[in-house]
């Protein structure tokens, strides 16, 4: 059960899930979503940019407004300060919008632990009717700097049982922010429970990770899925820098005979995280594991496909900040119709845009390289300890000197 006494992390079958891939199948699915709305919207997101893609969403938003639809918009406060500009702001209020920001504290100055709890999920319900979670924040997918082709990423619309649990979260975070920053709310902290009605054939669990009760819960069900996967395990993840028990799960895979295939960013976004997370290559490799460096965009995927009957579509990196930190969200899918639709993504992905990293990659490389890798790798160690998140034996046995 999770905190106010609703079940989460079961499957549930009837759900029709559709797969949309990148900004240019997503931001119409959303649009068509919101311009059908009779009730209520509401919508979370990391990032709400003032774009193309954020004033295409905020006009939809505005149009359902104007006739008489509930509609909340909540952005994360750090997301917001980066992407979100006053004159979009004041657009999005003015037009009725109920708009806040969830921990709209960020003060480099003024820097707290806590800051890093930030909402990194990517949320929208319409009318209980259709939902939408994933990857994909408001903001165009060419908004990269130094790229050409557009970010990779995927989102899935969902119908059927899965929504009130989407419902749910979203009323519950909304409640507490409100709460926060106001003194009060009209949005009940404990919402009903409904049961949502089967409108297809797909078997699938909503999961969304917080900071109390849920803490692990994504991890876990990578962990199990991994841990009796037989054949292959494919994982797509723009930021990788997994705990002692995530490489574990994945060597061990590799060393019973199963495929394991990681598609990782090979474009340095985040120069320290980019150059740490390369100490986790020569264990993974050592035991087996394929590693695909994407090139031929920026890589924000984080979905993953295992044998021919489980999936992964989510806003979860694989790194501390999305597993230890953050709140998150993840569809997880048992469909070989969905799985085989994904699969076949990925494929193209790494046949046509990536390259294999070498099993002696590690050796080729320059002693400075090596320094810096293992620099930029005790620096992110230290930073999590001291922020109190080291205590789990996320950093140990990164096999690197076996490299």
């Amino acid at each position: 059960m999770d905190s106010h006494g609703i079940a989460q992390n079961r499957y549930l079958p009837g759900n029709r899930v559709t797969l949309l891939r990148d900004g240019a199948e997503y931001f119409p699915a959303l649009v068509r979503a919101i311009d059908a709305a009779e009730r209520e919207i509401w919508l979370e997101s990391y990032i709400f940019a003032d774009d193309s893609a954020g004033r295409l969403i905020a006009a939809a938003l505005s149009r359902a407004a104007s006739r008489g639809v509930r509609v909340r918009l909540l952005v994360d406060g750090w997301g917001a300060k980066l992407y979100l500009t006053a004159a979009l702001e004041g657009n999005i209020r003015a037009a009725g919008i109920d708009f806040m920001k969830y921990r709209p504290e960020v003060a480099p100055w003024q820097f707290r632990s806590h800051r890093l709890r930030r909402l990194h999920r990517k949320l929208c319900q319409v009318d209980g009717r259709i939902a939408f979670v994933g990857g994909i924040n408001i903001i165009d997918d060419m908004n990269t700097p130094h790229q050409k082709p557009p970010r990779a990423d995927f989102a899935v619309a969902i119908e059927g049982p899965l929504l009130p649990a989407v419902e749910r979260t979203m009323q519950r975070v909304w409640a507490l922010v409100k709460l926060v920053q106001t003194g009060s709310t009209d949005v009940p902290l404990f919402p009903e429970h409904r049961h949502g009605h089967r409108v297809g054939a797909q078997t699938a669990k909503f999961v969304a990770r917080d900071n109390v009760r849920h803490r692990q819960d994504i991890e876990h069900a990578y962990l199990a899925a991994i841990r009796t996967a037989k054949r292959e395990i494919i994982i797509a993840n723009s930021y990788f820098f997994p705990g002692i028990r995530f490489r574990h799960a994945l060597v061990a895979a590799a060393q019973r005979g199963v495929k394991v295939t990681l598609l990782l960013q090979a474009k340095v976004e985040y120069v320290l995280l980019h150059f740490a997370s390369k100490a986790m290559y020569g264990q993974l490799l050592q035991a087996g594991v394929l590693i695909q460096e994407y090139h031929r965009s920026m890589l924000h995927a984080k979905v993953a496909v295992i044998d021919d009957h489980w999936a992964t579509v989510g806003s979860s990196n694989i790194d501390p900040y999305s597993l230890l930190m953050a709140r998150e969200a993840n569809v997880f899918v048992r469909d070989q119709g969905f799985n085989a639709q994904l699969k076949s993504q990925l494929t193209e992905m790494i046949v046509a845009g990536s390259s294999q990293v070498a099993a002696d990659d590690w050796r080729l490389h320059s002693r400075l390289y090596k320094a810096v890798v293992w620099i930029a790798y005790g620096i992110v160690r230290v930073a999590m300890g001291m922020l109190g998140y080291g205590r789990n034996e996320w950093f140990r046995g990164t096999g690197g000197r076996d490299r």
